[in-house]
Formats: structure tokens, sequence, C-alpha cells
């Protein structure tokens, strides 16, 4: 039994997807029973929140007592914050269980996760416990929860690193930044586990696509607003497919600056579906520093061809040939231009994330961590002994 811990943000986004895929890589390709211990930040409430970081997370207990319901001999932690803490996992130690604590951004020390401060700007100032950076600059939108958010991270970040016997980031570039942020990690027990992608197209399809395509939530670290403006500069009809807080600033650019623009909002599997296979290009503007790159990995599994800023590790997945510089609209205005219908670079995308992503290729590197802490395996993909 794989027992994994997350906390739910407010506004959910990607993280909660790669959370559920792996619950079902778990499950489907090393043919462990996985279960989830979740918590959610939206009915938690900011009291018991501020509660919960200052004293490194609440109920611990519910977490060994879990550990010794289900057995589990390996608890897999994903957003420990606020309500877990380095207490959840530590109490998961302590029923038996070994820990691998899986960084999906750079929460360990920033206190928004995404290194994207209050100014918009790409950021590093928070090093180590010195987290005042952060409150000086009031990167939670409030002075009372940055202050909360700086002193949690500053009180306990050595005690969740200490809490796992291992530790997994999604990218080369996520590892090198969580080092510039002298985040407390050994890099000994740290390994690189890259998003895992359930299903593949066959080839691209793009070459009769209709629409350029951005898949995001409407957030300013998204870089949206430069999609919009690229595609006005491009001439090029935009669906943008995502809700959030952006949308009415996202309404009045595309109005100003007569942009063939749908917001398609929140929208379902299937639906989504619909408008990969019917996009020509897929855009990837984001101005923060990506720790994977999921949109862009999603869109090259849908056999799409992407333009993209070089955010991050964004460009471990894109060739060098379709990246532009972050927030540069004109460059990414040509770039949608010289990908529009590509198919040929659609099916060197798919190409690519196939070698990255794929299922069989994720579990063997999952696998192998989980071994690395102690928690028995490694196990056989076993998804083709399956009817």
């Amino acid at each position: 039994m794989i027992l994994f811990l997350h906390n739910r943000y407010r506004t959910t986004g990607g993280e909660e997807r790669v959370v559920e895929d792996l619950l079902w890589l778990v499950r489907e390709h090393l043919g462990e029973d996985a279960e989830l211990i979740g918590r959610d930040s939206a009915v938690l409430g900011r009291a018991r929140a501020a509660t919960a970081l200052l004293a490194g997370g609440l109920q611990p207990q519910d977490v060994a007592a879990a550990v010794r319901r289900t057995r589990a001999r390996l608890v897999h932690a994903h957003n420990l914050l606020p309500s877990f803490g380095w207490r959840g996992p530590a109490a998961a130690r302590d029923a038996g269980a070994r820990v691998v604590l899986h960084l999906h951004n750079y929460r360990l020390v920033c206190a928004v996760g995404t290194c994207f401060n209050s100014r918009g700007e790409d950021c590093t100032r928070c090093q180590g416990r010195d987290t005042l950076p952060g409150v000086r600059l009031n990167c939670r939108g409030t002075r009372a929860e940055a202050a909360v958010y700086g002193a949690a991270l500053s009180l306990w970040q050595r005690r969740v690193a200490a809490s796992a016997d291992a530790v997994v980031v999604p990218s080369r570039f996520a590892l090198t930044r969580l080092q510039a942020l002298r985040a407390p990690l050994d890099a000994r027990r740290v390994h690189v586990v890259g998003h895992v992608v359930r299903a593949a197209a066959d080839r691209s399809h793009a070459g009769a696509g209709r629409h350029a395509l951005v898949v995001s939530r409407l957030a300013r670290e998204k870089g949206v607003a430069d999609a919009v403006a690229a595609c006005a500069r491009a001439g090029l009809p935009l669906v943008v497919a995502g809700e959030g807080p952006e949308r009415p600033r996202l309404e009045r650019l595309a109005a100003q600056t007569g942009a063939q623009v749908r917001l398609a909002g929140r929208v379902g599997d299937a639906e989504l579906a619909a408008l990969r296979a019917q996009a020509a290009v897929a855009l990837v503007p984001s101005r923060a520093a990506e720790t994977f790159g999921l949109a862009a990995a999603e869109a090259m599994a849908a056999g799409l061809p992407v333009a993209a800023t070089a955010a991050g590790a964004v460009a471990e997945l894109v060739d060098a040939d379709a990246l532009v510089p972050v927030g540069d609209v004109a460059a990414l205005a040509s770039a949608a231009r010289g990908r529009w219908g590509d198919a040929r670079a659609g099916d060197a995308g798919l190409a690519r994330i196939r070698t990255v992503a794929a299922p069989e290729v994720v579990s063997a590197r999952l696998a192998a961590v989980y071994a690395a802490a102690g928690g028995a395996g490694p196990w056989p993909d076993r998804s083709a002994a399956k009817p």
C-alpha cells in the first residue's frame, strides 16, 4: 500500500491533476494499492490555516492512524501546507512507513511556490531560512498572511526536508532553482521524475486546426495576456481554456486589441480533447519559472506544435526553435505563426514527450525512487499484463 498525502489549494490547478495521475500510475502500472489522505485549504479557513502553519501541521495522529490502518509501507507526500506540515510525514515515519516528498513547486522556501513575486518578477530573493523578502513584498496578498507564511517556512523547512527518505522534483531546472534558493535538500536523496501524461495521440492533426489554444489557470504568472496580445498581432484566432482572477483583464485586453479570443472557462476532459483536436498550435506563454511545463507536455502528447516562452523547465521539453524570451509578445506572435498547422513539428513533439512522460517511463522512475526510499521494490510495470 502506498499512502498519498495532499493538501488541496484554495484554487485548484495542475498539481491536483498530477496527484490524480500518479495515483492512477501506482495502481495501474506498479500494481500497487494506493489511497489518498486529502485535506482542503478552501474549507480550512484562514485562521485555522495560520494556526497549522505556525504549529508545523495539525492532527498528525490522523496520518499515523492511516498508516497503521492501511499497513502502508510508504507515504508519498505532495503539498503539505498548511494542514499536514512537517508533523504529518514525521508521524508516518514514526508509524513505520518510509516517506517520499514530492516538491511540485518551490514552496519549501517561496511562500507562493512559483518564485513570481507581487511586482510581477521572477524572484529568488528568499534564500533558505531568510524569508523576509516575501514578507516585505507582501507576496501572499496581505501582510498578515505573508508574515505567517514567512515565519512558518523559516521555522519548519528543515524539519519538512528531514522528514523525507527520498525527494522528487519534476525537472533538472526545478532542482537547480531549489538549490539557488538554498533549500535544505540533500542532493543524494533527490530524484528527477517528470509528470506522467496518460495517453498520447497516434500522430499530429495540426494541419487541419482552426485556432491557437492556451490551456492555463488565468493567473498573472501564466502570461495569458501575452498570448492574447500575440494572437492579436499575428491575426490568429485564440481559444483560452481555464479560469482564474485574470479573466476580467483578458476580456478588456481582447476588446482593446480586437483579438479573436474565446474564453472558454473551465472545461471538462471531453471538451478539452475536442479543443485540442481543433487546434493548429498550442501556446505556453508563462512568465514564471515552470518546474515542469505540464501544459506544454499535454499539448505535445496531443500532437500539437508548441510555441512557448523559455520559462524554467519548459526549455527541457520544447525545442529551441519554438522558444521565445519571457514577455516578448512580438517573438511569441512570430513563433505562433511559424508553428501554425505544422504537423511535422507536432509529430516531433509527440515523439519527444513519449520519451519523457509516457506511463511506462515515469512508472519505472517512480519505482526506483520508492526502492531508494526503502519502500521495497522496484516493481515491474504490470500494465502489459492487463487485458
